[in-house]
């Protein structure tokens, strides 16, 4: 265990020290939040069920650090680790590869949370935003979410050559469901056509479930989402461990 917490620790601190994965991951959803905010405000609106746009916005930004950890920083440093031959050292040590592989999720977790801490936090000082549902069903949501992505950012590590390639290969999904996922634009904005297709999206169904839960739904109101991220985590997780390499 002092093996893996030590791992843990040198990951956080490597993740910190890349700018442009820190600010994506602690800083960008609330800044969004702080940009949207101040041109729409917090007041109450017909158009979300009596809700402000800002009370909308965090649940629905949770997937935003989600999809971005997942999907792009996850991918692109496991390739990168494997491209530099970290991975191929740290098989080489005594300590059990098992300890790695959790140390790793456990730092890309760590930063997911981070991140959506000081969304919140920013949603709730700022902007008064509310909170209807219960904060363990809302973290057992989170928690599904981020695993269901963070196998398919595994699988994307896996497949791509190169970090290069995983990089191009994460951006381009990630930054196709931010914004017809309803992760950064509200579903009830987005055309019919659009909505239609985000159906199809694992995004989507992170965002319905995070709003759902964080309104006080059941879970059986949202037993498609549940599906849905359930089988991206076990296809994706099982796929992943197939396609991982250490070289």
């Amino acid at each position: 265990m002092r093996g893996f917490w030590k791992l843990l620790l040198v990951q956080a601190k490597l993740y910190l020290r890349e700018p442009i994965a820190t600010f994506f991951t602690i800083f960008y959803a609330p800044m969004m939040l702080l940009l949207f905010g101040a041109i729409y405000g917090n007041e109450p609106s017909p158009f979300f069920g009596g809700r402000g746009t800002m009370d909308i916005a965090v649940p629905s930004y949770i997937g935003l650090i989600i999809v971005t950890v997942g999907l792009i920083s996850l991918p692109i440093g496991t390739a990168a680790a494997r491209e530099r031959g970290v991975l191929r050292r740290f098989r080489a040590t005594p300590l059990h590869p098992l300890a790695y592989i959790l140390s790793d999720i456990a730092s890309y977790l760590l930063m997911t949370v981070i991140g959506v801490l000081l969304l919140i936090l920013t949603g709730r000082v700022v902007f008064h935003i509310r909170f209807e549902g219960n904060i363990l069903s809302v973290l057992a949501g989170f928690l599904l979410g981020t695993t269901a992505f963070f196998a398919l950012g595994y699988l994307i590590a896996g497949l791509a050559p190169t970090a290069r390639s995983a990089q191009t290969v994460g951006m381009i999904l990630a930054f196709i469901m931010m914004f017809i996922s309803g992760a950064t634009i509200p579903l009830e904005v987005l055309p019919a056509k659009v909505r239609a297709i985000s159906q199809y999206i694992p995004l989507t169904h992170v965002v319905t479930l995070m709003r759902g839960l964080w309104f006080g739904d059941s879970w059986g109101q949202h037993w498609k989402e549940v599906a849905v991220l359930v089988g991206c985590l076990l296809v994706g997780g099982a796929l992943a461990v197939k396609t991982f390499r250490w070289e």
